[in-house]
């Protein structure tokens, strides 16, 4: 049994926890044979509907920018339909289960912050709006890379804030 997320590909569903036993669990959340994409940075892997693109599934705007953000070399690449996201294989090529950090990002309510800087630069830049859903703001900031390539960009967990008192 493996813990993980999903990820659905209608912007207005909730991620969820699951656990994934076989892989009949993977196809029936993707809806079809699946295709792993690694986040190495993340220690993920999300398992995709491999004819996503074919079948005119839904653009899956969450689960590609947090792709795009942490793999960037796929800046140019979209996901399609739900998504099952689990922690990267074994040494025995089994899946394992997502980063209790990850976890907590993707399930609970939290303040995120992004901070920019210009490569090479020791100065980091705080934005002035504080986001409460961490994929909103791993999209923002995959959009502030790719619009400026030489920025640097990294998200902070800001603890101590209600959550009320953040903007959009």
């Amino acid at each position: 049994m493996v813990q993980g997320i999903i990820i659905p590909s209608d912007n207005s569903a909730p991620v969820t926890s699951r656990t994934f036993e076989s892989l009949e669990d993977y196809q029936r959340v993707v809806g079809g044979w699946i295709e792993a994409v690694d986040i190495p940075d993340l220690g993920v892997t999300m398992y995709v509907n491999e004819e996503g693109l074919i079948r005119s599934l839904l653009y899956n705007r969450r689960a590609t920018f947090l792709w795009r953000f942490h793999v960037p070399q796929a800046h140019d690449a979209r996901l399609f339909g739900d998504v099952a996201m689990v922690g990267l294989a074994d040494n025995e090529g089994e899946n394992t289960d997502l980063p209790s950090e990850l976890a907590r990002r993707l399930l609970e309510p939290g303040i995120y912050r992004v901070r920019t800087r210009d490569h090479g630069n020791s100065h980091w830049w705080e934005e002035l709006v504080d986001r409460d859903d961490y994929i909103e703001t791993v999209i923002w900031s995959a959009l502030l890379v790719e619009m400026s390539p030489a920025l640097e960009v990294r998200i902070e967990r800001v603890e101590g804030v209600d959550n009320e008192s953040s903007a959009p």
